[in-house]
This record gives structure tokens, C-alpha cells and sequence, in this order.
């Protein structure tokens, strides 16, 4: 089964992000970035995650940047470049004053899935497909 035999071919990026928004939640964010979420910064953490769905579901290239606090490397971001060559990254908003997001360079997809995050992704993947396929918004997070 294919996502188009699912949600049908009208999914679009304007429609995609506000059920990723709705989607988020401490189960779908970065163990890394997990002390750092909470749900007045639900983008936190949720960039590897949510640039992953939106390949799966829009296609394009991954992103990979990196994120500078006072020109020091202190973690990784992800966006996307889609098919028609726009840039779309659905959470940005997610970082503080003092971290400035450098460079971007494509990234394969990992052959076999994102591995270390794979339960947040498949959490987060589930609801935005159960919200694709009802159209309604993604069950709430508990967290």
C-alpha cells in the first residue's frame, strides 16, 4: 500500500503542518533534546523526526546543519528540500536566541530507518497518517 492509496494525492506541506505540529510531543522528541522539550516549545527536538515524515510523505532531499551556541558546535538539525526546490523547515522556531543554525548539506536517507530514533519516529509517522487518512488532527500527546 502505497501513502497515496492512504491520503490521497492532495497532501501538501500547508496541509502537513499543522498535524505535525498537533503530532508533537515529548514521545516523538529527540532523547537528546528530551530534558530541553516541553509544550511551550513542542519543536524541540523534533527536526530528525519531522524532516523524515515529510520526505516520506512530500519526498525530496534531507538537510543536515549544524547548531552553533557562541561559535561551538553543540548539536545537529534537519530540514528538508523538497522536489520543487523550496526549503521547508518546520522547526525552526524551536531554538533559543543564543543558537544560530549553520550550513546545510543533503543527507541519504539512512538505508534501514533513523536508528536511534526510530520509536519517536514511527510514533510520529502513525499519527500524522491516522490524521492524513481521517483528516482530522493527530490524537493529542500524553506527555
Amino acid at each position: 500500500m502505497t501513502t497515496d492509496t492512504i491520503i490521497g494525492p492532495a497532501i501538501d506541506l500547508e496541509r502537513l503542518r499543522p498535524l505535525l505540529r498537533a503530532a508533537w510531543g515529548a514521545d516523538t522528541c529527540d532523547p537528546h533534546d528530551l530534558a530541553d522539550w516541553h509544550p511551550g516549545n513542542p519543536a524541540r527536538g523534533q527536526c530528525n523526526v519531522t524532516a523524515l515524515v515529510v520526505q516520506d510523505l512530500l519526498g525530496g532531499d534531507l538537510i543536515l546543519g549544524e547548531v552553533l551556541v557562541d561559535g561551538v558546535k553543540v548539536g545537529h538539525h534537519f530540514w528538508n528540500r523538497l522536489p520543487d526546490g523550496r526549503t521547508a523547515d518546520l522547526t525552526a522556531d524551536q531554538f533559543h536566541p543564543y543558537e544560530t543554525v549553520v550550513g546545510g548539506v543533503p543527507l541519504p536517507r539512512p538505508p534501514t530507518g533513523p536508528w536511534r530514533i526510530r520509536d519517536q519516529y514511527e510514533t510520529l509517522s502513525h499519527r500524522v497518517l491516522a490524521a492524513l487518512a481521517t483528516d482530522s488532527p493527530p490524537a493529542p500527546s500524553e506527555s
